[in-house]
């Protein structure tokens, strides 16, 4: 197995394992059980799904470039224009069909996958640090960005084929002579 292949996998094996985790959060029962004075952090969700994205991404552009190394960026339309052509134009038409008929936007009239990595393109680092001031402002649409991420996971999978393999028996019989 070559070293692209396990590392494209791994990529997207870990970009789920965080989108699951961020996807538990009960923001119901985590404003409820605060203890008194508490603040609600709620740019931890936001954080996961964004580093989700990025290694999602990251997944995308090892399998394409045939390489492991790739750009060292939290920027998730950086990575996703490094792209090959063919994966961008591949991910659009799987994001027209399964996401924009269920998660419009009204702010565009033509919308697409780069609008939301543009929208979204500093997510990973902007709520990881909510506590520093901003001079923009900050908005995240978890149900469209979990949607795409969803999407660029699903289609991802595509792209490989795993195969359980059971080792050779310990010991073979000799033939007879």
């Amino acid at each position: 197995m070559s070293k692209r292949l396990t590392t494209g996998v791994e990529l997207g094996e870990y970009a789920s394992s965080i989108l699951r985790q961020a996807q538990t959060f009960d923001r119901d029962v985590i404003w409820e059980n605060r203890a008194p004075g508490e603040r609600h952090h709620s740019g931890v969700e936001q954080m996961l799904l964004a580093f989700a994205m990025e290694l999602a991404l990251k997944a995308w552009y090892v399998f394409d470039h045939d390489k492991d190394d790739f750009k060292r960026t939290h920027n998730l339309l950086k990575l996703y224009d490094e792209l090959k052509l063919e994966s961008q134009d591949r991910l659009e038409k799987e994001f027209q069909q399964t996401v924009v008929p269920y998660h419009p936007n009204g702010l565009y009239i033509e919308f697409g996958i780069k609008d939301v990595l543009r929208q979204h393109a500093d997510a990973f680092i902007d709520w990881r640090y909510l506590h520093e001031r901003k001079k923009r402002g900050m908005s995240f649409h978890t149900s469209t960005f979990i949607a795409t991420l969803e999407m660029v996971l699903r289609v991802f999978r595509t792209r490989y084929k795993t195969v359980k393999v059971e080792p050779l028996m310990a010991t073979r019989t000799k033939p007879s002579s």
